[in-house]
């Protein structure tokens, strides 16, 4: 089977057969107008006799993408969240269909192997083609030098959403569009959404809101489990929970993936001997945590949860609360910021803080400076440097030895444009709108050098996402949440711990209250790591459940 019969496969008699039992059928006219580009909660409509034309608007006029026939279907990875359609689907002849909502959706991608397989390539390949379109609906207009286009581009892609970049300041045109858009230069970045909707500076949570990336939340329901945060811990015990019928909810301040979903690849994931993007790989586990009916929350990040009364509620930045028996801390951890003067006005002018082919497409005419010891860094550095002609690795310690896998050394010792400098820190960032000098020192014999670098990377030690829990949870000296025997008897004393048995492996001081991934004491700081620890959590939820 080829890609586009992959993309747009033709089920036989026997799958349609199965589908509809679960379905309805109902006849339709020629002309009629199944759903719109931008409509939420849309059904998946497969063919029976006629045909279902799919175009999409694009700069006020139709696109077509394909006629569906009998036995094709409609629909992409939005079928199984509150993401919005991107494409109009109308009747293309007389004929019949049937009708599977989001539920019906997610039966038959639980209970019908065969279909589900069927169904979810062909969803997650229609995304991945909308994602490479060169043009699309939704377009933003932004800077090179404003973190604001940074941080959104960086949403928009992190959350597999398809999107057209215009920079205002270099591609001719760009003045006379935002003076027909009625928008000033001090509202850039600007989002132009379908049939002309403007989003002047957008928050992440607007535009996560007009995105339908998040659902609606209600304040009153008690869910099983909420998960904060969708990292890979936090997805694994997402995956695993609502696999067993357990009602999950997950926060996400940012994107699915977490610190490893900026990671440009991951080769020591098992499974995987030719790795596997971060992106990828936090696009298969959140349509994976969706099939089996998690339902997942993005831009809405947790500020504080009630310690003493169950069952517990979140409070989110917006106002909002989320109500829940049980709850997983899967926040993570944060790359430190240098110490260095003038860093924050380089931030998305030049320093970044991850690198995929977002960053990499800016690292082609110059040579860039990666600074951090572990494998984010040494992986970044692999990556970049079939983009960037030089690649510097810089680190304090004397040798990338005790922080790195081995197999990123040799990837670094064998490549001819990357050079790593030891025992060197950042002294000084120098530029005008962006950065464009770095200068260091070599902390033994005093030597300083500057370099024309146009392109930091700053991936060093990590400090854990914990300052919403100060106060609630017991913490390690350095803010990690402390879990089953890492917690001393006097600790949780003083934390008024009230069951006669002691935290569970992966429980903190709270009864109920896990912490899984990188945000938890003593962990291991691994992509497999995390996801182990997010799935045994599971079971010692399902023993938390049953002492209410």
């Amino acid at each position: 089977m080829d890609r586009q019969e992959q993309i747009f496969p033709r089920l036989n008699d026997a799958q349609l057969s199965r589908i509809s039992s679960i379905g309805q059928r109902r006849s339709v006219r020629a002309g009629e107008v199944l759903f719109e580009a931008g409509d939420q909660h849309t059904d998946m409509y497969v063919v029976i006799s006629g045909g279902i034309d799919l175009v999409r608007p694009v700069a006020g006029r139709e696109e077509s993408v394909t006629v569906l026939g009998p036995g094709q279907f409609t629909g992409e990875i939005n079928m199984l969240s509150s993401r919005v359609a991107w494409a109009r689907g109308r009747v293309a002849a007389d004929g019949s269909i049937i009708a599977l909502d989001r539920d019906g959706v997610r039966a038959v991608v639980q209970r019908d192997p065969e279909l589900s397989e069927i169904l979810l390539r062909a969803f997650i390949l229609r995304r991945t083609a909308l994602i490479s379109q060169t043009d699309n609906d939704l377009v933003l207009l932004g800077s090179q030098h404003s973190l604001s286009t940074l941080k959104l581009k960086e949403f928009l892609t992190r959350n597999g959403e398809p999107f057209t970049y215009h920079d205002v300041e270099t591609e001719p045109g760009m003045q006379a569009l935002l003076d027909r858009l009625q928008v000033g230069i001090n509202e850039v970045p600007v989002l132009v959404c379908e049939e002309g909707y403007v989003l002047r500076n957008p928050s992440i949570e607007g535009l996560a809101t007009a995105l339908g990336l998040t659902p609606k939340l209600d304040a009153k329901a008690v869910r099983d489990v909420v998960v904060v945060g969708a990292g890979p811990a936090g997805l694994g015990a997402a995956v695993y929970a609502a696999s067993e019928g357990l009602d999950v909810l997950v926060l996400e301040s940012t994107a699915p993936g977490g610190q490893a979903g900026t990671s440009s690849r991951i080769e020591n994931y098992l499974g995987f001997p030719t790795g596997i993007s971060g992106l990828a790989l936090a696009g298969r586990a959140l349509t994976q945590a969706e099939k089996f009916g998690a339902e997942v929350a993005i831009a809405r990040t947790a500020v504080r949860f009630n310690c003493d009364a169950r069952p517990y509620r979140v409070h989110l930045s917006d106002g909002e609360i989320v109500q829940a028996r049980t709850i997983v801390i899967a926040t993570g951890v944060r790359y430190r910021r240098l110490d260095v003067p003038a860093l924050s006005r380089f931030e998305g002018a030049g320093i970044f803080y991850s690198a995929t082919h977002m960053e990499a497409q800016l690292c082609t005419d110059g040579e860039i400076a990666i600074v951090g010891g572990g494998n984010s860094a040494g992986q970044a550095a692999v990556f970049l440097s079939g983009f960037a002609p030089r690649v510097h690795v810089v680190v304090r310690g004397p040798s990338l030895a005790e922080s790195m896998s081995r197999y990123l050394i040799q990837r670094i010792e064998s490549s001819r444009n990357v050079e790593l400098r030891t025992r060197t820190r950042i002294e000084s960032l120098e530029g005008e709108d962006r950065l464009e000098r770095v200068r260091w020192r070599h902390v033994e014999t005093g030597a300083v050098e500057t370099r024309p670098i146009r392109n930091l990377f700053v991936m060093t030690g990590a400090d854990p996402n914990t300052s919403w829990l100060r106060g609630c949870l017991v913490l390690d000296d350095k803010n990690f949440v402390k879990t089953g025997a890492d917690l001393r008897a006097d600790e949780l004393m003083e934390a008024r711990w009230p069951l006669s048995r002691p935290p569970h492996l992966t429980e903190t001081s709270i009864p109920g209250v896990f912490a899984v991934g990188d945000v938890r004491s003593s962990s291991v700081k691994r992509v497999a790591s995390a996801v182990g620890e997010g799935s045994i959590c599971v079971q010692l939820i399902h023993k938390a459940l049953q002492e209410l």
